[in-house]
C-alpha cells in the first residue's frame, strides 16, 4: 500500500512516532515518511523555509498527520497556517491525537481538519487504525489538483 508521495507525520512524543512507524511497516504502507518534532519544523517543511529551505516546496506530501499538542507552534496553529496558504489549503489534514476534548475536536474541524483520529493505547488497534487511515486516504482518496501558479 502507498505510493511515492511522502506522508509528513508531525509529532514530538518519540514513543508516538515509533508506535506510528511500527503501524506504517505492519501495514505495509510505504510512501515516504516525513517526521516534523514541532510545529515549527513542519511548517519549514511544507514552505520550504529554515533548514528544509533547499526542499522543492511545489511538491506537497500525500498527506499530514498532525499531533494538536506540539512545542513553539501547536497543531492548530500549525493547521490555521497550511489553510491560509494557497498551495496548501487543500491538502488532507488528519488530527492523530490523543485528545479526546471535544473542544479540541470542534476546534480541529473548524480549522479544516478533514479527519480526527484519537490514537487508540493499545497497539493493535492502534494498528487498525493506521490500515484504515492508510487504505482510505492513501489509496481510496481523490487528491485534489495541484494549485496553478
Amino acid at each position: 500500500m502507498g505510493n511515492n508521495k511522502a506522508i509528513l507525520l508531525v509529532e514530538d512524543n518519540p514513543d508516538d512516532e515509533a508506535l506510528t512507524l511500527r503501524a506504517l511497516k505492519k501495514n505495509n504502507i510505504t510512501n515516504q515518511l516525513i517526521v516534523a518534532r514541532d510545529g515549527a519544523e513542519a511548517l519549514d517543511w511544507l514552505f520550504g523555509a529554515g533548514q528544509h529551505a533547499d526542499r522543492d516546496s511545489s511538491v506537497p506530501p500525500q498527506a499530514i498527520l498532525l499531533d494538536l499538542k506540539l512545542p513553539k507552534i501547536d497543531g492548530l496553529q500549525v493547521l490555521q497556517q497550511i489553510r491560509a496558504h494557497p498551495r496548501t489549503r487543500l491538502l488532507p489534514v488528519i488530527i492523530l491525537t490523543s485528545s479526546d476534548e471535544e473542544a479540541d475536536i470542534a476546534e480541529s474541524y473548524q480549522q479544516g481538519a478533514n479527519s480526527y483520529i484519537r490514537k487508540p493505547v493499545e497497539f493493535g488497534k492502534f494498528v487498525q487504525a493506521v490500515q484504515n487511515l492508510g487504505l482510505y486516504w492513501l489509496i481510496l482518496n481523490e487528491a485534489p489538483p495541484a494549485p496553478r501558479n
